[in-house]
């Protein structure tokens, strides 16, 4: 694994793309520290964090369109498959070293809380853990990322699809608010959402069996559920992607300075899943 991380973060350097990140991320990040905390005296560098969150809609999409995209396209990753090493390994080395990127000006920003402290009082603590919860959610976007991208053989069309899928998180919060709570529409919701889920199942395994299982098991269980207690489903689909408000773990420690460790625990298994979607995604296309 630490030959694919060398390998990977040297790529980066090299073409300039890791170079750009980290200025750009560093670059706007002081302009938004001069307009937050020395024009106006906030003492909290996490409003800036939160008021730069839409810069990784557009950082991370550029930094992970290539991982696996540029892979496919140059027919190289049939080499790297036959390398001897794991399927993980592989992953993880191309994971740590876009996060590795994303980690250099986190590293830079806590140099920020410092400036404000030199210059009147500041809240390290609350601002150390902002940056941390900050950089775990660049983790969790990077890992959205690099599974989009071993979609496709096309950097454009990895990239776009990275941008919309995290656009659609960054205005998850927003989107709720259209959600009906009647009991019917979600239990056609939450009955579409595990089918969706059987699909996946599908798709990895391509047991017809299993799937028409799953599947019969989804529809028995939400009609039953329904028609001996209806209230059940009502406002459940709500609160369910309610929980899935990743962008909300940040805000709520700029804006309530309280730090919700089911958050991070949150974080960590997205990332897992998405690694993990990964790894099938290139073990399918290793045996087809």
């Amino acid at each position: 694994m630490r030959a694919i991380y060398k390998r990977e973060l040297k790529s980066y350097f090299h073409s300039m793309i890791g170079y750009v990140l980290i200025s750009f991320l560093v670059a706007f990040t002081g302009i938004y520290f001069i307009a937050y905390n020395v024009n106006y005296g906030y003492p909290y560098f996490s409003y800036v964090l939160s008021g730069i969150l839409f810069v990784d809609l557009i950082a991370i999409p550029i930094l992970t369109m290539r991982c696996f995209a540029e892979e496919r396209k140059n027919k190289t990753d049939q080499l790297l498959l036959t390398a001897p090493v794991s399927l993980f390994q592989i992953v993880m080395g191309k994971y740590f070293a876009m996060v590795t990127i994303l980690a250099v000006p986190c590293v830079v920003y806590l140099l920020f809380p410092l400036m404000i402290k030199a210059q009147g009082t500041a809240y390290i603590l609350v601002d150390d853990l902002s940056i941390l919860v900050f950089f775990l959610l660049g983790c969790v976007f990077i890992a959205i990322g690099m599974f989009i991208s071993s979609l496709t053989e096309s950097q454009i069309i990895a990239a776009i699809g990275t941008f919309g899928a995290l656009l659609v998180l960054y205005i998850w919060n927003g989107l709720l608010s259209f959600v009906s709570s009647a009991a019917w529409v979600n239990a056609i919701a939450v009955a579409l959402i595990l089918s969706c889920v059987v699909f996946v199942v599908w798709q990895m395994t391509r047991n017809i069996i299993i799937s028409a299982v799953l599947e019969t098991v989804v529809i028995i269980s939400c009609v039953v559920t329904y028609l001996v207690k209806s209230s059940l489903f009502e406002g459940l689909l709500s609160e369910i992607l309610g929980k899935l408000d990743l962008a909300g773990i940040l805000t709520n420690i700029s804006d309530n300075h309280l730090l919700d460790v089911s958050g991070i625990l949150l974080y960590l298994s997205i990332i897992a899943v998405f690694v993990f979607l990964t790894m099938q995604m290139i073990q399918k296309r290793r045996w087809s």
